[in-house]
């Protein structure tokens, strides 16, 4: 979309990237009666040690949109990746950049890295009950369910897998 860039958070994107995660995880309703998580979501440094932490950026102000966290299986916050998969987690657009492409631009760079590391698909995995338009975008990218991916990390917290084949097309 135009006038957004992804990129690689810097250590200065941080405090944003902190910020609009939570603001979009409430905004959801994700956070409530969540013991621990928001604090979780907010804690970009560790993520970005095991993981590869991606902003959406407004080309013109470079404000941050939005940011995303790509893993590998075996590190610290790949919950779903197997062998030849790729993740990415804790996609987060800024309640007030809703709209603009965001999410999608994240989720394509995402893909994009996947496929340049020579991975065969990437598995996410989504809320049940999540926003009706998150769903539609993970289809519009050709993510299809993946039930052998579900999980629950918490009680009353269902997550859905998702799962995108590289290998064909």
């Amino acid at each position: 979309m135009s006038g957004l860039r992804v990129r690689p958070a810097e250590p200065a994107d941080f405090p944003a990237v902190a910020r609009l995660t939570v603001a979009a995880y409430e905004a959801d309703g994700q956070l409530k009666g969540e013991h621990g998580y928001g604090t979780v979501l907010a804690d970009v440094s560790t993520r970005a040690v095991s993981g590869e932490v991606l902003v959406a950026v407004d080309e013109v102000t470079d404000a941050v949109l939005g940011s995303v966290t790509f893993v590998l299986p075996g590190t610290p916050f790949a919950e779903l990746s197997g062998p030849g998969e790729a993740e990415f987690r804790m996609l987060a657009v800024d309640p007030g950049a809703q709209g603009r492409g965001v999410g999608a631009a994240l989720a394509k760079a995402c893909v994009e890295r996947a496929a340049e590391l020579g991975c065969t698909a990437v598995v996410i995995c989504v809320r049940a009950g999540m926003a009706e338009s998150a769903h539609r975008l993970y289809s519009r990218l050709g993510f299809v369910r993946a039930p052998e991916k579900d999980w629950s990390p918490a009680a009353d917290v269902d997550l859905l897998g998702l799962r995108l084949d590289l290998t064909r097309g």
